[in-house]
């Protein structure tokens, strides 16, 4: 900038001492014209970006600090020399992998076509995806049946035709295609068990499966009607039902096998010949006549248990990650009315997921249950849920129920599973769609399950 100042006052001082024409800069060709004319240039530019240049605002004057009290540091923390601490070996523990909430359904081959008819199915599978569904549990053996082509049976001869689907299809393959593509569980349900009805062609070609009660009764009345019972202590029964799920296994991509509250026996059967005589054998004396006897009792629930743990070890040693999901009664009923030991299962870890099914119409009596002891544990070890009825065709139950039953569960972490597909809007008081936007709400979110 002090250089423009001396070129400028150079320039006055040469025009005022020789005047302008004496430079010659009305003389373009001039070589004193083209000198000033450069000069002048220079001049202009240097001045450009200072003329350019927003006026400088003075800095900010910053309100006069607020006086604070002194603050005092923080004392010494004073700590007491301790001896070095002999390092002890660290003690193993599994990791605990946090599982997304069981939010399952039962699929059922009763009051229902949904598993045959694909179109349906499709439908079925979209609208449990959409809604935060995770888990379907399909039957497979029912009544004396099964609901897929099955080697066992024919060998068996006890089911001599195959059911297949609407559309010709094998149905739980059918299933476990689209379910997957949705991210949904397939844990094949064996609702069953050890019942079938006394007219099935299981029953009648094996009458030496059967047990019976101390009189002599074959029968017994129940919620599926008039059955009887095979005998689970017979090893003939046992390796039928064993092949029977590892049918399931080895043949198709699923992600468990689930066994309910009649993988058991009441406790009033348990006086056929072939048990009378293996509890001589081991004990010495006669069964006792009264079915509630407590040692009675123990030894038919072990005998269960030994099974489940052979079932569960088989299961295991084809897939290792198969989900072994158990679906009983709350305990005081499944062990003392069904022989049951299923909290015994928990804790010898034969058991990987626990659905007790809770179906009473008293609010007081649902959440009684689901604070019970045995529930409680079984939550520090494998997922746990509780199955809640949604409706059957002539008994509908209101939404503000199931969602109560819903809520209570939740409180304390537990998962649900619903009985059945059809009632969760079908057979309802509500509009489905209404039915449906509230099952929404309660699983506003995904909960993607994934196998062991």
């Amino acid at each position: 900038m002090k250089f423009c100042f001396f070129i400028k006052d150079w320039l006055r001082w040469m025009i005022g001492k020789r005047g302008v024409r004496s430079l010659g800069i009305l003389n373009a060709t001039s070589p004193r014209f083209l000198v000033a004319l450069f000069l002048v240039s220079l001049i202009a530019v240097l001045q450009i970006p200072a003329i350019a240049q927003p006026p400088i605002a003075p800095p900010p004057i910053a309100p006069p600090p607020i006086a604070q009290p002194p603050i005092a540091p923080p004392p010494m923390l004073q700590v007491d020399p301790q001896p070095a601490a002999t390092p002890q070996p660290a003690t193993p523990q599994p990791p605990i992998a946090k599982q997304a909430e069981i939010r399952g359904v039962w699929m059922t081959s009763n009051d229902s076509d949904i598993l045959m008819d694909q179109p349906k199915l499709e439908e079925a599978i979209g609208q449990l995806s959409r809604l935060h569904f995770n888990t379907l549990y399909p039957v497979v053996w029912n009544s004396g049946y099964v609901t897929y082509p099955s080697t066992v049976v024919q060998e068996a001869g006890i089911q001599n035709f195959v059911r297949r689907g609407i559309q010709g299809q094998d149905m739980l393959a059918d299933l476990v295609q689209r379910a997957h593509r949705k991210n949904l569980l397939v844990i094949p349900w064996f609702e069953f068990g050890f019942m079938t009805p006394p007219t099935s062609e299981l029953a009648l070609n094996h009458p030496d499966w059967l047990t019976q009660q101390r009189d002599g009764t074959q029968t017994w009345i129940g919620a599926a009607g008039e059955v009887v019972w095979l005998n689970p202590f017979h090893p003939q029964v046992q390796k039928f039902i064993t092949d029977l799920v590892l049918e399931v296994v080895t043949r198709y991509d699923i992600d468990g096998v689930q066994f309910d509250d009649h993988t058991s026996l009441p406790n009033v059967f348990g006086y056929d010949s072939y048990t009378r005589s293996l509890y001589q054998q081991e004990t010495g004396s006669s069964p006792p006549s009264d079915p509630y006897n407590s040692s009675w009792v123990r030894w038919r629930a072990d005998k269960i248990t030994a099974f489940v743990r052979q079932l569960n070890k088989a299961v295991k040693e084809k897939k290792p990650n198969v989900i072994f999901s158990v679906t009983p009664n709350p305990y005081h009923v499944a062990y003392d009315s069904h022989l049951q030991d299923w909290a015994r299962w928990v804790r010898d870890d034969l058991v990987d997921e626990l659905i007790v099914q809770v179906y009473r119409d008293e609010m007081d009596f649902f959440t009684a249950e689901l604070n019970r002891p045995e529930v409680k544990a079984a939550q520090k070890k494998i997922p746990t849920a509780v199955g809640i009825l949604t409706g059957l065709r002539n008994r509908p139950v209101p939404m503000p129920f199931i969602q109560s039953k819903v809520r209570a569960a939740r409180d304390r972490n537990l998962g649900v599973a619903f009985f059945f597909f059809e009632s969760l809007w079908e057979y309802a008081p509500e509009p489905v769609a209404e039915r449906q936007s509230d099952f929404l709400n309660l699983f506003p979110n995904p909960a993607v399950r994934s196998s062991i």
